[in-house]
């Protein structure tokens, strides 16, 4: 269902930069565009362009735009547009979605930076826990939950996240308070947290997309920050906040903070591969498939 197309290069309109395509991250949801296609309500036609970040090098600016041609940035495009997404010879974005990549990154790490940095600063908001609270994280060895458990380090949080045996070494390195046992039953799964924290944590990012599966994982009057699709109630007064990291397109500001804790060491960027854009198919092939530890990343 993926192939190369030749479609007309995008131009910047007022307050927006054109980005010359260096680096584009596979996530979860392109593989879900490409699958699903957009919804019918968006009205948009194909060929529909997946990719919801991206590093490059802006080439043309429009009209009152604060970015120079030849900056070097990064940047969070919605690919449900008419003009599409991120993996794209040419992407044209607002201002205020993109960020400057520093010298101490490359494009291909830059590039796996905005989508899930900011899904972790957007659960981490809505959260709101407070220094000292326990935060728990599932799927704490995959790109998001990575994030999850060093940025609730930053924010000064108790962390305990789940691990494999297999990806035991690697999530210890990432600095969680209790590393526990991580099991694909949910059940399995949510008496390995309270074994660790039997009065339950107060938030959880679940990462793993337990779904309600991941309630018992969190404290009556607690909180859960659900990184795909929400489709249970909630119970025991929990509150349920469904990340939406299309809300957040406009944070390049957060983006440019998030890449400064990298520069600082405190935020780790893995790339698992790199494929030439031409091998699309084979990324999300390998996505999909399941067990990739860090992102799968398109060079142009």
């Amino acid at each position: 269902m993926l192939q190369l197309v030749e479609l007309p290069t995008p131009d910047p309109g007022r307050s927006e930069i054109r980005i010359r395509t260096t680096a584009a991250a596979v996530n979860p949801t392109d593989t879900i565009l490409r699958q699903h296609g957009p919804r019918a309500k968006d009205g948009l036609q194909p060929p529909w362009i997946p990719g919801m970040e991206l590093a490059g090098v802006v080439d043309a600016v429009g009209e009152d735009s604060v970015w120079s041609v030849g900056d070097r940035v990064m940047a969070i495009v919605r690919p449900r547009r008419p003009l599409g997404g991120a993996q794209a010879e040419f992407v044209v974005v607002p201002d205020a979605s993109a960020a400057a990549i520093p010298d101490e990154i490359s494009d291909v790490d830059a590039a796996t930076l905005p989508m899930n940095g900011l899904t972790v600063f957007s659960a981490l908001l809505h959260l709101r826990l407070t220094a000292g609270q326990t935060l728990g994280v599932t799927g704490a060895a995959g790109a998001v939950g990575g994030y999850a458990v060093q940025l609730a380090r930053v924010a000064g949080l108790h962390v305990i996240a789940d691990a494999f045996e297999k990806d035991t070494d690697l999530v210890q390195g990432l600095g969680p308070a209790v590393v526990v046992r991580a099991s694909r039953d949910a059940a399995e799964e949510a008496a390995a947290f309270r074994a660790a924290v039997p009065e339950g944590v107060d938030g959880l990012i679940d990462a793993a997309v337990l779904n309600a599966g991941a309630l018992p994982i969190v404290r009556d009057g607690g909180a859960l920050a659900a990184v795909r699709f929400w489709t249970g109630p909630s119970e025991r007064d929990i509150r349920i906040h469904p990340v939406n990291v299309s809300n957040h397109l406009a944070d390049g500001a957060e983006i440019a903070e998030l890449a400064q804790l990298v520069v600082d060491g405190r935020l780790t960027l893995r790339v698992a591969d790199t494929y030439p854009v031409a091998q699309a198919a084979a990324a999300h092939q390998r996505l999909q498939a399941g067990g990739t530890r860090g992102r799968l990343v398109l060079t142009f």
